[in-house]
């Protein structure tokens, strides 16, 4: 496992209730596994392996296929909720007894639900670009025509902030995501990116009553992680947090947009491992 990086670690699968996920596991073992919940439409080809190797140096880390995602059987569940349930499958399939959890927009309402349902599981918690249940602007619509056309396009203006030193470093993270050459993941399929937007639409459903209420019994140590010009998760949703949950800190990183966590991979590591450190 020590020997692997994330452009060269084998995809392996493991079954649980019927259903084959696909994963990748590298990086030190013997550690408290970092288990990487990526974000809509993506799947673990989507993470920046600037971020993923130099965790890798001092953590195991472990990259997940949700059911229907990628090389993942099964279909994906139209609720967070639901969709949680398959990540705990997963863990027990692989017999770990605890994790910590960095969760990257859905993947970070993921992460809420496990800390929330499972907090003998989830040792700390790692929040990348999302928002709470019942946040502000939540409800997102389907990608136009003309962004589907241009995916790296799109990731530019949806990852990363208009700024010339903002867009530089998108394509240096369109550039790193293409790194690992063979044993790819395969595509998100149509009918797995419509039960995503369900489950985003789902949690982003503003609640009659008590619209922050089950924040304050998730209680993993966080670490929130935003950009102060995000367009897909407002910035506000990040300080509902840090201001809800009850053992959280915030690092809000300027001129930055939606994947602020790759903008400022090195800063964003240091704290991470400080974080992890406890």
């Amino acid at each position: 496992m020590g020997n692997y990086t994330h452009e060269t670690v084998p995809t392996q699968f493991v079954e649980a209730n019927g259903i084959r996920y696909a994963y990748r596991r590298f990086g030190q073992p013997g550690t408290i596994p970092l288990l990487f919940l990526g974000y809509f439409n993506s799947n673990m080809d989507g993470w920046d392996p600037d971020v993923t190797n130099r965790l890798a140096a001092g953590h195991e880390v472990i990259l997940f296929d949700v059911a229907g995602v990628g090389a993942s059987g099964g279909k994906t569940p139209p609720t967070v909720a639901e969709i949680t349930k398959h990540c705990v499958a997963f863990c027990r399939a692989l017999g770990l007894k605890q994790i910590h959890v960095v969760g990257f927009s859905l993947g970070g309402m993921i992460a809420q639900q496990l800390g929330l349902e499972h907090p003998q599981l989830v040792g700390r918690l790692i929040l990348l670009g999302t928002g709470p249940r019942g946040g502000e602007d939540m409800t997102f619509a389907e990608l136009s025509p003309e962004e589907q056309a241009d995916p790296v396009a799109f990731l530019l203006a949806a990852l990363f902030s208009p700024s010339e030193a903002s867009q530089a470093a998108g394509r240096e993270y369109a550039k790193r995501v293409e790194s690992r050459k063979s044993d790819r993941d395969l595509p998100v399929s149509r009918d797995s990116a419509v039960a995503q937007l369900a489950a985003i639409r789902e949690w982003g459903t503003i609640p009659a009553a008590g619209r922050y209420a089950t924040l304050k019994s998730i209680t993993p140590p966080t670490l929130i992680v935003h950009g102060n010009k995000d367009i897909v998760v407002t910035p506000i949703n990040a300080f509902i947090l840090a201001e809800h949950l009850p053992n959280a800190q915030l690092i809000m990183y300027p001129d930055a947009n939606h994947a602020a966590y790759s903008q400022y991979a090195e800063n964003f590591v240091e704290n991470a491992r400080l974080f992890l450190g406890g």
